[in-house]
Parts: C-alpha cells; structure tokens; sequence
C-alpha cells in the first residue's frame, strides 16, 4: 500500500487547478503527478489516498487503478478481472457493485461486460474464500469497483471515496439542480481568490449575488476557515481492508483548525428569493462558517455592494427560469445555481443581463465579476467586454467561465 496508481476524476476544464491541489496536498511532482483529460494521476501511498478524500476540494472521487490491459472481447474482461487480488481489499461477506463507463469501445452492451466483471470478482472470491462469494449491492455498496473501457484497454479501479466527493455533508437544504461543491470550488480556483496549490484566500472580499442555497460562499468560507472539505462525512475506505482507524483518526486531528475569534464576514451572499436565503443560512451553519458569511435576501439588479471593492462569482440563472433572478422577470422561485442548455432566452434573459451590467457599472466600479455560463454569447448580452474567459465543464454541459473588470460610466470593461 506504500505505492499506488491513483486517479482523481474531475471535471472538464480543472485539471491544472487539480493537479496544483494535489500537489499543495502531497507533495507529489514530476511523474509521480501528471494532469490528463478529465483527471490526475497520482502515485501516492494509502494515506496519500485518505488525505485526498480529507481535503480535495475539485476531484469528484479518489480511485485506485487496480489493472490496465488490452481487450477485444468481454472474456478478456473476466480474465482481466481475475487476476485481480480483489480479497486484499474486500471480504466475501461485503456487498459490492461496478460501474462500466465507455469511450469508443468495440463492445455491443455495457451490461454484458459488466456481467462478466461481476462474475470474475464472485468466482475468484468462490476459489479463495470455499465457495463463498460477496453480494452485489446497487444502492449502498460497501466497495464500488469502476471498469473504463476505451478502444483496445480496460482499467480496473477500486473506489475509496463512497458517495462522490461534492457531497461534503453540510447540504441539506436546496434548490432545483444546484451547483456542486466541486464546481463552485473550481470558480474560486479560476477566479484567483483561492490559491488552490498554498491554500491561501485573497484579502478581497467575495460576492455572490444569486447565490440560491449558498454554495459558492461557503465553499468559500470553508477555504478561508481551513476546514477541510471532507469534515463532515464519511467514506469508501473505512470500509476497506487497508483501513486503519489509528492513521485515519491522526489524519483528522492534524486536519481541524484551531480555534479562531469571529471576525466580521467577508463573504456575502444574497438572491432574490428569502427561502433560498433562508436554506443558505442554515447549510452554512451545518458546515461550521455562518459566522464568516453575511447572507441577506434582495434583488440582483438592486443590491448595492456590501464592500467598498472585491470579488463577484456567480452561476445566475438561464432559459425559461431567467425570472428568478430579479425585477426582470416575476421572481417567483428563487434562484437558480445550475447552467441551463437555453442560456438567455426569451425576452426576460434580453433584459435581465443588461440590466444586471448596467447596475454593476453604475455601483460597482473596481469589482471583478466572474459568471460561469454556457452562454458563449453572454459578454454581447451584457455589453461588456470580457477580460478572460476559461473553459469549464458543468456536468455535459461545455460553459465558460467570464471575467468583467468593473469601471463605472463605461459600456466596457478595460483589458487588465
């Protein structure tokens, strides 16, 4: 266990910031940590792998490679999986379950080749363990095995993390399709205020003005508070054979932070709709910062800055459900913090953007605004010039994540 193959999935667009994670982390470089499409792979030990799980912020899961060879047919699959030593990681009295994801493979059902993944992990475990064998467990496995198959090779995963990592714990109140913890993570990453590599948070403060359930300032306060991402829940590996609770409880220990007097809060966060508001207050309390957040309900086209100068970064709203933002439409249900395919559509997104431009260049001279979207076409809506833009995926959905330098009076914005 002092050396394994690790792959930390992410999504589209936030390697680089992954790997820069991964690294302030670990301490991980050269070969033994290298960015690719969709991830990062890792040599790194078992307690690299928990401390991972612990603190990472952008990477959806924490894998262990546990087999990487060629296939043409689904019995190279069982013999691939055969020669896995699935018993050092789980015992036949455990239940189990495989995902198979795809890219271009020759096979015709996903479903047969995981049949055949099953059954070679069952008759392996048969051989070793007299004919017993563990169950397979759709819901809430104790061990979940990912097959990837590509053109010509299969690899086989073992999964320490459990639930998928955007689920820190804290969230239980929501809105519609809210915007993972993950994702917001990576706006905050892209924008600057987070240094996702030494951790440290600029002196700014941040804004979200649709900011729904919350998402994005208390992912934030959590970073300036230097409470780990994964406090507050549990995961795949305590189920695991490796798991030792002593170094998992020492990791926890060396993981909290001190005690720290409530400062007033930089962070603020207000939306339209005072239910949401009211769920954002209380998931920042579940997650131990509502003492560094202000959250306040009021329109985005009216709110006034709550600092003299600092950081925007928001998802707003999209399509048909463009009214929740504010005045522009009828406010009706709150806002919404996921990106829709009809960005902007309709005369309520014709007019929401303008207006939201215009209020920001007449109050908020010397903020930078960040704005994810899939709306490649949002800088003309706003009539703003963007001053970068950096490629993020949300989900399926290819979107951009925008950045306006504030000046007030002018239709746009200078060029840094």
């Amino acid at each position: 266990m002092n050396q394994l193959k690790l792959f930390l999935p992410c999504a589209a667009g936030v390697e680089d910031f992954l790997a820069q994670e991964v690294h302030g982390l670990t301490g991980l470089a050269g070969d033994d940590l290298m960015a690719s499409r969709g991830g990062v792979f890792v040599r790194g030990s078992w307690r690299d792998a928990m401390k991972l799980n612990l603190h990472c912020r952008l990477a959806q899961r924490v894998l262990v490679e546990l087999a990487h060879a060629p296939y043409r047919s689904e019995n190279d699959l069982y013999a691939i999986a055969s020669g896995v030593a699935w018993e050092i990681w789980f015992t036949p009295r455990q239940t189990f379950k495989i995902e198979t994801t795809a890219q271009h493979s020759p096979l015709q059902s996903l479903n047969f080749a995981t049949l055949r993944i099953k059954d070679a992990i069952a008759d392996r475990f048969r051989a070793k363990a007299g004919g017993v064998r563990p169950s397979i467990e759709t819901q809430w496995p104790d061990c979940r095995v990912f097959a990837h198959l590509t053109t010509d090779s299969c690899t086989l995963y073992i999964d320490t993390s459990g639930e998928p990592l955007f689920k820190r714990g804290w969230r239980q109140d929501k809105g519609d399709a809210p915007l993972k913890e993950t994702l917001a993570a990576a706006m905050l990453a892209a924008s600057g205020w987070w240094n996702p590599e030494t951790g440290a948070v600029s002196d700014q403060p941040l804004y979200d003005p649709c900011c729904g359930s919350g998402t994005i300032a208390i992912e934030a306060a959590q970073i300036a508070a230097r409470i780990p991402a994964g406090a507050l829940r549990r995961f795949g590996f305590e189920k695991l054979l490796p798991f030792q609770p002593h170094v998992w409880e020492a990791l926890q220990n060396d993981a909290m932070p001190a005690p720290a007097a409530a400062a007033a809060p930089v962070i603020y966060g207000s939306d339209v709709a005072h239910r949401m508001v009211d769920f954002a207050e209380r998931n920042a309390e579940r997650a131990g910062v509502a003492a560094h957040i202000e959250f306040r309900g009021g329109d985005a086209l009216q709110r006034m800055p709550p600092a003299a100068g600092g950081v925007i970064v928001l998802n707003p709203p999209y399509g048909e459900r463009i009214e929740v933002a504010g005045v522009a439409g009828t406010a009706r249900f709150g806002a919404r913090e996921s990106a829709q395919t009809e960005a902007g559509s309709g005369e309520e997104g014709n007019a929401f953007f303008p207006q939201l431009a215009s209020h920001w260049k007449k109050n908020y001279a010397g903020w930078t605004a960040w704005v994810l979207t899939p709306d490649l076409q949002l800088p003309k809506r706003m009539r703003l010039k963007e001053s970068r833009r950096v490629p993020m995926w949300n989900g399926p959905i290819e979107c951009r994540l925008f950045r306006f330098d504030m000046v007030a009076g002018s239709a746009r914005t200078k060029q840094p």
